[in-house]
């Protein structure tokens, strides 16, 4: 097996917040009855989280399960640890109207920290980014300008921005505009 490589090879771009491209990462999108209780266990087996609430994100150390659709959770872990835990998820939930699939390589993730982090996405997201309305464990499946993206908040204010692989330089390229110093708009 060949070492995995991410998408950018480490972009980083410092302006009047810092984006970075973040290296490999694991993800699993897992889709079925997000009611139903085997699914809930193996869930909480894979990542150790409840199945979060609709536009929520649960995070437990680097592992956690975002709601992407009604039928939809993004599990997020360690890059190494996805064909156990796969192979896992595969096991529990045999029988069931479920899939589990590995996507880490097919996407690409950003960081977006800094004071103006909400703001640089707020010019290129269509969403109410407000800190009344979106806030710590907050995600949104949406679009970053053209492309679809989603995104979330940590405890800490910074975001983290997954994109389809193959637009990686493209929401690069837009994250640097968006942080370009001089481009502060001062909405939040």
């Amino acid at each position: 097996m060949s070492d995995p490589v991410s998408a950018l090879g480490g972009a980083s771009f410092d302006g009047y917040v810092t984006v970075r491209e973040v290296g490999p990462q694991g993800m699993i999108t897992l889709r079925g009855d997000l009611g139903a209780t085997r699914l809930k266990e193996a869930v909480k087996a894979a990542v150790g989280t409840e199945v979060p609430d609709t536009r929520r994100i649960e995070m437990v150390g680097e592992k956690g399960a975002g709601w992407m659709s009604p039928d939809e959770l993004l599990l997020w872990l360690p890059y190494a640890e996805v064909p156990a835990t796969l192979a896992a998820l595969t096991a529990a939930l045999k029988g069931e109207h479920a899939l589990a699939i590995d996507v880490s390589d097919a996407r690409a993730v950003f960081r977006i920290e800094g004071a103006g982090a909400r703001e640089v996405l707020a010019k290129l997201c269509p969403v109410d980014l407000s800190p009344a309305v979106f806030g710590p464990g907050e995600l949104r499946r949406t679009r970053a300008a053209q492309v679809a993206a989603a995104f979330w908040m940590d405890a800490e204010g910074g975001f983290t921005l997954v994109s389809f692989r193959s637009v990686a330089a493209y929401v690069m390229g837009l994250l640097t505009v968006s942080a370009t110093p001089g481009g502060e708009v001062g909405l939040f």
